[in-house]
């Protein structure tokens, strides 16, 4: 093999690549812990982050619109409009806490700050129904929605899926 260079097994892909501190910043190690989650954790935490997820979007429905009697009849406040929204995106969310949990030595680290990366990118069609005139009480019920979901949803996932911690060997 002249002059190429062979990896050890053990080197991941991108040890010499630029992006290695990025990766090594947010624990992308694909070193997992000793246990990941298991199918039926990950059907329970699913169903219960849907189920969860759809009542608190009921629920805060009902309140903005007790709260703020303008709201009534709003458009994005009816059930067929946010609850297939909702349903794709903790559906998504449910499929990458595994994910995450393969690539990462500290998958709920991670989970937590993607969790609230992808919520803030959730945010901004809000932000654009608000800039193109949507009521702003509406606006708020809906961020409050997103929110909601995240919160259901990441607790869901890491307390009914949870990944399992690196195991050390006892010295002594």
């Amino acid at each position: 093999m002249s002059g190429q260079h062979v990896q050890d097994q053990e080197t991941p892909w991108f040890a010499d690549t630029a992006v290695q501190p990025l990766l090594t910043r947010f624990h992308v190690d694909f070193k997992p812990g000793s246990s990941l989650p298991g199918w039926p954790g990950l059907v329970l935490a699913t169903l219960v982050a849907l189920a969860g997820s759809l009542v608190a979007d009921v629920l805060l429905v009902a309140l903005g619109t007790k709260v703020f009697p303008s709201t009534n009849g709003y458009a994005h406040f009816h059930v067929q409009s946010y609850a297939k929204l909702t349903v794709i995106g903790v559906i998504i969310a449910c499929a990458a806490w595994p994910m995450v949990t393969r690539i990462s030595s500290r998958p709920r680290w991670l989970f937590f700050r993607m969790a609230i990366l992808v919520t803030i990118v959730l945010l901004l069609p809000d932000l654009w129904i608000l800039m193109r005139g949507a009521p702003a009480r509406a606006v708020l019920v809906l961020v409050a929605m997103h929110l909601a979901i995240a919160v259901v949803t990441y607790n869901a996932l890491v307390r009914l899926a949870p990944a399992g911690r690196s195991v050390t060997p006892a010295t002594g």
